[in-house]
């Protein structure tokens, strides 16, 4: 099988990204996964297990002492370095700020073509193709490079499922000392305001949106999301209102999710927000008109009032036996 390199980042704290597994799922859906990382140390044990059971076979680590001072260059020369190792016959990376940018640096280093904002990936004979939803979910299609190595940034979260565990074997290879780019001189890691899952990740999101018409009542979609562990979403017209902070904003203007439920409260659904979710793997719409464009888009749709129907459902969920 051909290798397919997946880029990890790392928090901070030296963990991989929550982007990992599903990099990873992704990679061996295509061929043989290769993680690889910049850092100024080889991976420690535990990494190198995780990582393999996540489904990489191998962990390729750039190790530079600025590796985790400057901001993209060291990952662009470790996967660089990586591609000269293993031929792969693709890259993937995280569609996140710096996935973006790295991503679009090794193609040109490379010689490649960059294919952006995939959520789906595939292989049709010899070629890898990938899927994207555009003009603000109006079109699904499909990109393949025509010559050259496809450098693909995956949406995060629109790949469900996880790779089989593999040996993440270690390989490790030196960056240059003098790196250019942006130094990042301290970190300073805001405390968590929440213990919800983060929105772009999740794999459950409860949106609100104006329907639910005061910034008290937008606490039915933080009640509802408690009882799923899920993360908290709101349409721009909420975070417009004040109910919620721009944080939380799903859609063009705002965060992009691919959850596996996606389940919106009191939302019309105007485009520019089904662009930042209708790509999730099930859509729930609760709405007082029938007529509302979040109908054509929904897999199931309740016609009704959000302050009856939500409340009877999170007192169905909390009487669930554990």
């Amino acid at each position: 099988m051909a290798n397919i390199l997946a880029l990890i980042e790392l928090t901070p704290a030296g963990e991989p990204a929550a982007s990992t597994r599903g990099l990873l799922a992704a990679a061996a859906s295509l061929g043989t996964p290769v993680a690889v990382l910049a850092a100024t140390a080889g991976p420690d044990a535990g990494t190198t297990a995780r990582l393999g059971q996540l489904g990489a076979a191998v962990v390729f680590t750039g190790v530079g002492p600025q590796a985790g001072s400057i901001l993209t260059a060291p990952a662009v020369e470790a996967l660089e370095a990586a591609v000269a190792t293993y031929a792969p016959a693709a890259v993937l990376a995280a569609n996140s700020v710096d996935g973006r940018e790295i991503a679009a640096r090794l193609a040109v280093r490379t010689g490649g073509a960059l294919l952006a904002d995939a959520v789906s990936v595939r292989l049709d004979g010899d070629r890898i193709v990938a899927g994207h939803s555009i003009f603000g979910g109006a079109y699904d299609v499909e990109s393949a490079v025509e010559g050259g190595l496809p450098v693909i940034t995956v949406r995060q979260g629109a790949i469900d499922g996880a790779a089989p565990a593999a040996a993440g074997e270690s390989a490790t290879v030196p960056l240059s000392g003098a790196v250019p780019g942006a130094r990042i001189t301290s970190v300073n890691q805001a405390a968590a305001s929440s213990s919800r899952p983060e929105l772009r990740t999740a794999k459950t999101v409860v949106s609100g949106g104006r329907g639910l018409g005061s910034k008290e009542n937008f606490a039915l979609v933080e009640q509802l999301a408690d009882a799923l562990g899920a993360a908290v979403g709101a349409s721009r017209a909420a975070v417009d209102a004040g109910f919620v902070d721009q944080h939380a904003q799903v859609g063009q203007t705002g965060v992009s999710v691919s959850p596996q439920l996606y389940i919106a409260l009191g939302i019309s659904g105007a485009i520019q927000h089904r662009a930042g979710m209708q790509t999730a793997k099930t859509i729930v719409a609760i709405n007082k008109d029938g007529d509302s464009p979040i109908f054509d888009v929904a897999d199931f749709g309740i016609v009704g009032d959000v302050f009856t129907v939500v409340p009877q459902l999170v007192e169905a969920l909390a009487a669930r036996p554990d």
